[in-house]
């Protein structure tokens, strides 16, 4: 298996896993995230006004997950592939991968999101509702996917007390790696 997607809610640690797993295969590592960051960046929109663009305009998703398959189909050694939906576009093409959601509480989320981004827990706290609130409009209107179906997962591991490290190695020995 050479396609390993990691999905999780924000502040869940998808981004600190994904970065461990990429030091120690070598493999690509594509962050779904970042784009879509930076597509709302070069929009000149804010991450919230952006989202709520794409509740009313499929296209923008749909660009983005196919331009993330293509991209992981692509990496010739390997890919890490980080996003939300990666599991379900990895099902939904039938692609080979091993499919992770990364679960932690929304208090330990809050407080990753909010040291992360310089804002204080309430900041953090509205800052992630909001933004899931988006996201699950959007999955469920464009893609007919509800976020909390874990059925499509190969691993659902918990980042509320386990570090970056033994949550990679769990992946590795789920790859055949460890």
């Amino acid at each position: 298996m050479r396609l390993v997607t990691i999905s999780g809610l924000p502040g869940s640690g998808t981004s600190t896993l994904c970065r461990a797993l990429e030091a120690e295969t070598k493999w690509v590592y594509l962050n779904t995230g970042q784009v879509f960051r930076e597509l709302a960046a070069e929009a000149g929109l804010s991450l919230q006004v952006y989202g709520r663009q794409a509740e009313a305009d499929a296209a923008i998703d749909r660009q983005l997950d196919a331009r993330m398959v293509q991209l992981a189909c692509q990496a010739e050694q390997g890919c890490v592939l980080e996003g939300r939906l990666m599991g379900w576009m990895a099902q939904r093409r039938q692609l080979v991968a091993l499919k992770v959601w990364l679960h932690a509480d929304i208090e330990i989320r809050t407080q990753r999101v909010s040291a992360r981004e310089d804002q204080t827990r309430e900041q953090a706290m509205a800052a992630i509702l909001e933004r899931e609130e988006s996201e699950r409009l959007r999955y469920a209107t464009h893609h007919d996917i509800d976020l909390a179906d874990m059925s499509i997962y190969d691993l659902v591991l918990d980042s509320d007390q386990t570090n970056a490290n033994r949550l990679c190695n769990q992946v590795l020995m789920a790859l055949g790696q460890g």
